[in-house]
């Protein structure tokens, strides 16, 4: 009975701080689940907007999240605030310790940074066939440290952003057009005039070849074996592998039709009696 007497007691003497505290939790629990519903609904939000205006998804995706990862920071101080919690020297113990962390984490932050330069610089876009940091492959996304690629083979292919941000960058989709150069290597008994003949014949019969700019035909280098002749064709940029292969083939049998022979790396060694 003193134990249930002296509880009751307590409670009554202290009924004021009890209710406090328990509004306090409510608040903040509220506060707290309020706060993620807002952040979700301002990040979704932002996210139609910018898509529905034609911003490119690495950018859309890379700023809703960053927007919702700074609402739920701000959620989560408001509510160590609601209970009691100090939040001047919290935020001075996360500066710290997010200071002692960028130390340990300097090339995590180099990526960090090297992320926002990508996405406002935008050498490249989700979707580009890019050659950078020795990969190549095309874009998936940018993310905060890394941007992911496919590589021609389907690979899944992970690409620190500051590695992509410190060297080249070769972005094969930028332009809608691109340039074939090939050498074509012939004997030097050839007929140059024939030569040129067969290979503007080739470029005239296959289909994909662009009339403008002209394909340039022309003796690039007379090396130790051959006459080395350069044939440099545009064409639409999603056209030019295949348009390739189909040269190689094609320029082979038309000169093997020509009686042009294509040699071999050769050397002539004179002997002395």
């Amino acid at each position: 009975m003193d134990i249930l007497s002296n509880s009751v007691t307590w409670f009554a003497d202290n009924q004021d701080l009890i209710i406090g505290y328990a509004l306090n939790i409510i608040f903040a629990i509220c506060t707290l689940v309020i706060g993620m519903m807002v952040a979700r609904f301002v990040a979704g939000t932002l996210h139609k907007i910018l898509g529905k205006r034609g911003f490119d998804s690495t950018i859309v995706d890379f700023v809703t999240r960053m927007v919702r990862y700074v609402i739920v920071a701000f959620v989560i101080i408001a509510s160590l605030s609601k209970l009691g919690v100090e939040t001047t020297s919290f935020v001075a113990i996360i500066g710290a310790a997010g200071l002692a962390v960028g130390l340990a984490l300097q090339g995590s932050l180099s990526n960090f940074a090297s992320g926002i330069l990508i996405i406002a610089l935008r050498p490249f876009k989700a979707g580009e066939y890019i050659e950078a940091a020795g990969t190549a492959g095309v874009v998936e996304s940018v993310q905060i440290f890394s941007t992911t690629l496919t590589s021609p083979d389907n690979k899944f292919v992970v690409v620190p952003n500051s590695a992509i941000l410190g060297g080249n960058i070769i972005n094969y989709s930028r332009k809608p057009t691109r340039r074939i150069d090939l050498i074509i290597g012939v004997s030097y008994n050839a007929d140059l005039a024939q030569t040129k003949a067969v290979l503007e014949s080739v470029l005239n019969n296959t289909k994909g070849i662009l009339p403008k700019p002209e394909p340039t035909i022309a003796v690039a280098e007379l090396a130790d074996s051959s006459v080395n002749l350069v044939v440099r064709p545009w064409v639409n940029g999603p056209d030019y592998w295949p348009i390739r292969f189909e040269l190689m083939e094609s320029i082979k049998n038309a000169l093997d039709e020509a009686g042009i022979e294509i040699p071999y790396p050769q050397m002539d060694v004179h002997m002395d009696k």
